[in-house]
């Protein structure tokens, strides 16, 4: 086969620039510490580290929000528990109103100390957060949840939404909750009726009804009760009566009421009590809660409304027995319903106690998963060092021998035999 002098050089200086083009990119993957440079380095391997990256980021994504649902879970417990620390006090304060040795002024300094405390709450349920917006206002964020209104009861402006952050590629955890589910959830104790109470006395016969006993009142009856007192020899007997949902009477239980002061009553979760003897003949009608939105009583009531409640009749009631029972029923009816307010307050902070855990361990599993996903694009990325500088020393050793037979292939013409 004929070689002209011009293939040779050709095939010279493109085997020199092969064996240095091969020596330049093992350097260069050495410098980089890559053993893909470019995706046709390798086309598998180069797909599945793009989608390596795309993961990564939704990881990193998923690790943002999961630090912002901690944050905003802590701010909500921290102020929670505030809260709760607050309503401890206010209990302490309303079971000291109970004392019946208290005169007025006893009163009035439990009011005012209860006022400070509605103050001191109200702030708590208008709290922001660091972008300013209100924790407790659910999806109206720039509202102000609560507000005192002329008469001083409280108005909760907000609406029920509650924020979602979603952690994980099929979990949206809950961020926030709003201030009607926590602090305006509680059973409302005084969502009874009475009826039958004569006109003449000047105070009613029966006050104070209210359900003391959420379980037990699961199955007071639905016509509600009648209270009878019928037998004029003993003005102290009476009789209980259940009515069902069609007016029809159950089995009557007969009692008395004890001698000389009010009594309390209890029946199915009910309580109330009997002011005196009531006139022989009087019927009185405890019912449950109208299905009338109209004219039912409310089946919630807030812990501020609560609170406000109580501290108005301390500051208004005389200290005469009608103020006496007055005070009494609303020390009663205030218990109850910070009982109920505070058993709510706690399934809301257990139910954010369960979140954090789930923020938590979705941390870990995050952390989990980032840390496989780099080790993988590690091994489809980065390169073997002593495979790569022991390919390079043998490029080298390539790279010098077709330079030295590139020179003697060179000098060989046939000028050279004419000399």
């Amino acid at each position: 086969m004929r070689i002209s002098t011009i293939q040779a050089f050709n095939n010279g200086v493109s085997g020199l620039q092969r064996n240095y083009a091969n020596a330049i990119r093992t350097q260069e993957q050495i410098s980089t510490g890559n053993r893909i440079l470019t995706p046709a380095d390798d086309p598998v391997a180069s797909v599945r580290l793009l989608q390596l990256e795309q993961q990564q980021s939704v990881l990193s994504q998923y690790q943002s929000n999961l630090t912002a649902a901690k944050n905003s879970l802590t701010q909500e417990e921290v102020t929670l528990n505030s809260v709760n620390t607050v309503l401890q006090r206010v209990r302490e304060l309303t079971v000291q109103a109970g004392n019946g040795g208290l005169d007025q002024a006893g009163r009035q300094a439990i009011a005012a100390e209860l006022g400070q405390r509605e103050d001191e709450l109200l702030a708590l349920m208008n709290t922001r957060n660091a972008r300013g917006e209100y924790l407790f206002a659910g999806f109206q964020g720039k509202t102000q949840p609560y507000l005192r209104t002329a008469d001083g009861s409280y108005l909760y402006q907000g609406d029920d939404g509650q924020r979602k952050l979603q952690i994980a590629s099929s979990l949206e955890l809950p961020i926030s909750d709003s201030g009607r589910a926590i602090f305006d959830s509680g059973r409302n104790a005084a969502r009874l009726s009475i009826g039958g109470n004569p006109a003449a006395p000047a105070a009613p016969i029966i006050s104070g009804a209210l359900v003391d006993d959420e379980v037990a009142f699961a199955s007071f009856p639905a016509g509600g009760i009648r209270l009878d007192f019928n037998d004029p020899a003993d003005p102290l007997a009476y009789t209980l009566t259940p009515v069902d949902e069609n007016g029809v009477d159950g089995t009557p239980v007969s009692r008395r009421l004890v001698e000389g002061q009010d009594s309390l009553v209890q029946y199915g979760g009910a309580a109330f009590y009997v002011n005196g003897v009531p006139p022989a003949g009087s019927s009185f009608m405890i019912a449950p809660p109208d299905t009338d939105p109209a004219t039912a009583p409310a089946n919630r009531v807030g812990i501020l409304n609560a609170i406000a409640t109580l501290r108005q009749s301390l500051e208004d009631a005389p200290t005469t027995p009608e103020g006496n029972r007055e005070v009494r029923d609303a020390v009663a009816l205030g218990l109850t319903n910070l009982d109920n307010n505070m058993v709510a307050l706690d399934q809301v902070r257990g139910q954010i106690g369960a979140r954090l855990n789930v923020v938590e361990s979705s941390l870990t599993d995050n952390e989990d998963v980032t840390l496989v996903n780099k080790a993988v694009q590690a091994e489809l990325r980065e390169l073997d060092y002593a495979e790569a500088l022991s390919r390079l020393a043998f490029q080298s050793v390539i790279l010098e021998a077709a330079q030295q037979s590139y020179v003697k292939i060179a000098g060989l013409n046939l000028f050279n035999q004419l000399r």
